[in-house]
């Protein structure tokens, strides 16, 4: 593992100077290969480095993109050439590389080590506000995993309970339905975590009005899921969603500003099936909408 951190600190450097030189993504790998033979003489093979430099080369725009929506107040031309780099290395392996090769609680303390090593000094508060954003908030890459809980030395997996909702309004004799959208470019239903001793559905209507500053009226109980989340401190958490249908009235969404979303709007009916869901969340979608068509 010590050879996968100086590895790490190769690519870092080597990224530095591409964004520092506004280099072609071709140069980068000449500054690599030199940096390689520089710093790691002895090491055979290369093959983790080339992948995680190519691999966040590739994924530069989408990464940057999801930086800047986990920490808005700071466009991506504003943050430090070595933080940015770093923030790259950590976002591209925690959504991007094998979950089994680099888990997500390594993935994000190696790009705080990084962070110490070659930041400044508030450089390692700041690349972990915005790893811990992207996993405490949604964890929604991990939403295609299992959710069977796994022992530990400190017992079973956390779970976090939350509710949610397919939020729809009336305008006439149009129907529409109010969705969020995620940095990972997914339309999303509208959940909130349930703080402890409160009920559910109550909890569930204080989250969407936090998220979406939406007054709404639970009218049924959709279902219910379970996926693995992400957090950069405890580790692999099990959340468990109660989704409903909720009415609103139809009127302007004020999305919530956090670091895991980035947007959120009414559809009509019409258009809904065409969007970019989850796949646990389109059978609750398609429910939804069977119901509100019947009705």
């Amino acid at each position: 593992m010590a050879n996968r951190h100086l590895s790490r600190s190769i690519v870092l450097q080597s990224l530095f100077e591409w964004d520092f030189s506004n280099k072609s993504f071709e140069e980068a790998s000449t500054i690599f290969v030199r940096n390689a033979k520089e710093f790691a003489p002895g090491m055979g093979d290369f093959s983790f480095m080339e992948n995680l430099l190519n691999g966040v080369l590739e994924k530069q725009k989408d990464i940057d993109h999801i930086i800047e929506k986990a920490a808005p107040d700071w466009p991506i031309n504003k943050i430090s050439i070595i933080d940015r780099n770093i923030l790259r290395i950590g976002l591209y392996e925690l959504l991007f590389s094998d979950r089994s090769q680099v888990p997500p609680k390594v993935a994000i303390n190696e790009a705080i080590e990084l962070s110490k090593a070659f930041g400044g000094e508030t450089s390692s508060k700041f690349v972990n506000g915005v790893l811990g954003a992207v996993y405490k908030e949604l964890g929604e890459p991990g939403k295609e995993e299992t959710s069977k809980e796994k022992k530990n030395g400190n017992g079973v997996v956390n779970t976090e309970h939350l509710g949610g909702a397919v939020v729809y309004a009336r305008d006439g004799e149009d129907i529409y339905l109010a969705l969020v959208h995620d940095v990972f470019g997914r339309w999303t239903l509208s959940k909130g975590k349930i703080p402890e001793g409160v009920d559910i559905e109550t909890g569930t209507v204080q989250g969407i009005k936090d998220e979406m500053g939406l007054d709404v009226t639970l009218k049924e109980k959709l279902g219910e899921n379970e996926y693995i989340a992400y957090h950069p401190e405890k580790g692999k958490t099990k959340k468990h969603v109660v989704y409903y249908l909720a009415e609103s009235a139809f009127t302007d969404i004020i999305p919530e500003k956090k670091g895991g979303l980035d947007d959120a709007r009414w559809f009509k009916l019409a258009d809904i099936l065409d969007l970019n869901f989850y796949n646990d969340i389109l059978p609750l979608v398609t429910k939804a909408i069977n119901i509100l068509l019947k009705k």
